[in-house]
Parts: structure tokens; C-alpha cells; sequence
């Protein structure tokens, strides 16, 4: 949605899916790629969002969750067509500055996509 607000007539053709399931993955490993499955290469993102409903807003190299010495996480942009935003902010964040993560932090990508941090 934050990309659709700041986009111009270019976001005029796009429309919200009905219906898209919530979805969960654990935060396992050193980081957790974000971004759209490149057919020609057969590279797939670890959240890979051109699963029905595609979020076109989304690049194939979007962001990257990147777990801290603390053992908590921050997200990167990948300097992303788009950008990225955290918990309904604004402007995109920099492309490479990690930003630190707390549990409930909603992350924004794409046209529509937000996807939640929780810690167990």
C-alpha cells in the first residue's frame, strides 16, 4: 500500500487482490532474501512473493532480513525500484543501511506486501 500512495499515475492500473492468505515463515539462518522468483535464472527469493497474488511493486532482489549479534533482525533495501518501508513510515529507508527490527515491526515492499517480524 505505501508504494501505491506514493506512486503516481503509474499505481492508477494497479489493484489490490481480493484475497491473499496470511502466511508464516520462521526466521531461520543468517538472512532471509525478500523479493520475486527470476525466471530466466531460476533464482528464488527466501520470501518469494511471485506467488499468486504477485505483488508487481516487488523487485526480484527486493530486501534482506539480516539477523543481529543480539540475535535480533534488521531489514535492508536492496535499493529496490520501489523501496522499502518500516511500520507505515513515510519515505523509503536507504538502500543498504540496515535497520534495526523489534518484534511486531511491519515491514513494507511492493505495492501491497507487508510482512511482520515476530520473535518467539
Amino acid at each position: 500500500m505505501a508504494m501505491m500512495q506514493r506512486s503516481g499515475p503509474e499505481a492508477t492500473g494497479l489493484n489490490l487482490p481480493a484475497y491473499s492468505p496470511e502466511q508464516q515463515r520462521p526466521l531461520i539462518g543468517n538472512q532471509i532474501t525478500i523479493g520475486r522468483r527470476r525466471h530466466s535464472t531460476g533464482d528464488t527469493p527466501d520470501i518469494d512473493l511471485s506467488v499468486p497474488p504477485e505483488d508487481p511493486g516487488v523487485s526480484h532482489q527486493h530486501a534482506v532480513l539480516v539477523q543481529q549479534p543480539d540475535g535480533g533482525w534488521a531489514v535492508v533495501d536492496q535499493n529496490s525500484t520501489n523501496g522499502t518501508t518500516v511500520n507505515g513510515g513515510e519515505e523509503p529507508i536507504q538502500p543498504f543501511v540496515p535497520i534495526p527490527l523489534q518484534d511486531g515491526d511491519q515491514v513494507h515492499v511492493g505495492a501491497w506486501t507487508t510482512i511482520t517480524v515476530r520473535r518467539d
